[in-house]
């Protein structure tokens, strides 16, 4: 089994989902006592939040490389940065360690194309709406079309995020906005809607709507499991992260 690399902390509360569901993955397809082999690092996403906020994406491209680094001396075999919105600066965080790095945005990719899906709403925050560092990479390397909500939904999606989700908090009006903005985009042709980002599923569910949804967290998430997992996990990771 391979060690899974885990830079988390943005924000933790979503963390908690990635540990657990990886733990899930590997006791269901081993059985008995089994669990992952993961290395952790976890960051202090007030300081990280502020750069963001600050738009001071170079320090915070900074601070998460190093954080990387420390997970792969931790001995992690690859890694995962465990949010979307910090793939923003995915370059330069896999550019600053020597292990591969797993990106969200292709493990996503990969499962649209096996759903059968060409045309995908996006729920994420600002940044992930409005940048191509994840739709571009759906349509690039996979031939996605994504549809994202209009600006003043994307201002109610982004503040619930923030506000709300990334602080643990889970508000039944929030969730009935974000189904609102999911029959939205339903509505303007959207065959799924993405739950791009790692909070968002604290909040809707499969069993909230009948769109189709995919949520990023356990996507991510399961892939590291196929990789540790796999027999040639050297090919594996070749093939599958960049």
């Amino acid at each position: 089994m391979k060690t899974i690399g885990l830079l988390g902390g943005m924000s933790w509360e979503s963390t908690v989902s990635y540990y657990r569901i990886i733990n899930e993955a590997v006791k269901h397809r081993l059985g008995g006592l089994h669990s992952a082999r993961i290395c952790l690092y976890s960051v202090e996403f007030g300081e990280i939040e502020a750069l963001m906020r600050a738009d001071r994406w170079g320090e915070t491209a900074a601070v998460v490389a190093d954080a990387a680094r420390r997970v792969e001396a931790g001995g992690a075999d690859f890694l995962l940065i465990a949010t979307n919105t910090i793939h923003k600066v995915f370059p330069q965080v896999a550019g600053a360690v020597g292990i591969p790095v797993l990106h969200i945005a292709d493990a996503l990719g990969a499962r649209l194309v096996a759903g059968g899906i060409r045309r995908a709403g996006l729920l994420g925050t600002r940044p992930t709406m409005q940048e191509d560092f994840i739709k571009g990479r759906l349509a690039g390397s996979h031939g996605i079309e994504v549809l994202v909500p209009p600006l003043d939904h994307q201002e109610g999606v982004h503040r619930v995020i923030f506000d709300e989700l990334c602080r643990g908090t889970i508000r039944e009006a929030s969730r009935r906005q974000y189904l609102e903005v999911i029959e939205d985009l339903a509505r303007r042709g959207a065959e799924a809607v993405v739950l791009g980002c790692t909070e968002i599923a604290l909040l809707v569910g499969q069993a909230d709507t009948p769109v189709p949804l995919f949520d990023t967290t356990a996507i991510h998430a399961e892939k590291a499991v196929d990789i540790a997992l796999a027999d040639d996990p050297a090919g594996v990771l070749v093939a599958s992260v960049a």
